[in-house]
């Protein structure tokens, strides 16, 4: 059994919204054990909207639609499933009854556009709404040859379409779907190497056809494994899950900083809390990136000291004491310079570490080999200093940066500095 989403709206096919309906509706399908096999979006074109219907209807079993139920001349999802469906749209008295009665809450009268809500198509089901004027629509539309598809239809708001699928949608698909295996996922995280190397680094893992599979995506500069299985229960779709993450983790070693909804900047707040110790950032290139990361997490006051940014020369002279001789002489991209800003970020700071990130260094495109972007970590005996490539546009490689230093200290932490 598998399902298809479509989100409707021109303002998710221009870009001016983002669609976060068709996410969490495969969210909720997947825990059900339906696997949803295609995400569609169109705009408010009664042509299109039938289009996309009718070929939904035609290859899954279960369509879900949001957006295009209110009473406005561009809502045509009623319009287009009584034409894919050859039924006539038919007023349902109970309905229109409950719309005038929700008006009447507000003391206004009922504009007659919205009786176009109270309208449904002929023998489907009226999904109730109980925070909005939009009821849904629930129906079986024959196949010929095979079972018949199961067509919802939601409103678009979020908290309406949200509020119908617990009250009402969720326990008709489970019935629907009988004995399912349920579906869970797990996402590791790792930061380090490339996604090429990455998946070098893994024995045959991803790749079509593996069960559990494991997909990979990367999204700035952090790769994401996703691990995906089924099972009867949803501690049995765990279990299978669990070898494979034991694989990962033991292949991938320290590259792997953490699961689910972790970014490095919270893996290091923790282990700074548990090893309570202290950070100070100077940030010549990353304009402060670091140290917003870590300031907009809760508690972050007992481990994290503060931030240098250091937008020019002249600042790093009269902040730091760092002579503009220096960078001169060996650029703000440097060693030199980076090794002096973490050594001076501890004089002025006192902290257990200062994470310290030089100027970004100046692509040059008809160059083959990138320039390389540099960092030091200052300790209580010792600059640690490293570099990395620059590679990439400037926007990604200034948070590329700012998650190279971040890494930088955390391993230096595992590690025992």
């Amino acid at each position: 059994m598998i399902a298809e989403i479509i989100s409707i709206g021109d303002e998710l096919t221009s870009g001016q919204r983002l669609d976060t309906n068709s996410q969490w509706l495969s969210e909720r399908l997947g825990e059900l054990g339906i696997r949803v096999a295609f995400h569609t979006t169109v705009a408010d074109d009664l042509e299109a909207n039938v289009l996309v219907l009718r070929a939904a209807i035609d290859r899954a079993d279960i369509v879900i639609a949001s957006g295009g139920l209110g009473p406005t001349a561009d809502d045509l999802t009623r319009d287009a499933i009584a034409l894919v469906t050859g039924r006539e749209l038919v007023l349902d008295v109970g309905a229109l009854a409950h719309l005038r009665a929700i008006f009447a809450l507000f003391g206004r009268d009922m504009p007659e556009r919205n009786v176009v809500q109270a309208m449904f198509p002929a023998g489907s089901r009226q999904i109730p709404n109980p925070n909005g004027t939009a009821p849904g629509i629930d129906m079986e539309v024959p196949r010929d040859g095979r079972g018949p598809c199961r067509l919802i239809a939601l409103p678009g708001v979020p908290a309406e379409m949200r509020g119908m699928w617990e009250a009402t949608v969720s326990a008709e698909l489970a019935r629907l779907a009988g004995a399912v295996r349920v579906i869970r996922h797990r996402r590791i995280k790792c930061f380090g190497v490339g996604e090429s190397h990455l998946e070098k680094m893994l024995p045959d893992m991803i790749r079509r056809g593996r069960v559990p599979s494991v997909g990979i995506t990367v999204s700035q500069a952090t790769i994401t494994l996703r691990i995906t299985a089924e099972g009867e229960t949803p501690e049995a779709a765990m279990a299978t899950m669990a070898p494979t993450i034991a694989t990962i983790r033991e292949c991938l070693g320290e590259v792997v900083f953490g699961e689910e909804d972790d970014e490095l900047w919270d893996v290091v707040a923790r282990l700074l809390a548990q090893s309570r110790r202290t950070l100070a950032t100077i940030e010549w290139g990353t304009g402060g990136l670091v140290a917003h990361q870590l300031s907009e997490l809760p508690d972050v006051a007992p481990f994290f000291l503060g931030c240098i940014v250091v937008p020019g020369v002249a600042s790093l002279e009269r902040l730091l004491g760092i002579s503009a001789s220096l960078v001169a002489k060996h650029g703000g991209a440097s060693a030199e310079v980076v090794e002096a800003m973490a050594a001076a970020g501890r004089e002025r700071f006192a902290s257990d570490y200062v994470l310290a990130v030089g100027d970004q260094p100046i692509l040059d495109r008809a160059n083959p080999t990138p320039p390389r972007a540099w960092y030091a970590l200052a300790t209580s005996g010792e600059v640690i200093v490293r570099s990395a490539p620059a590679i990439g546009d400037p926007s990604i490689q200034r948070v590329r940066a700012a998650k190279q230093a971040l890494n930088m200290l955390r391993l230096a932490m595992l590690r025992g500095s």
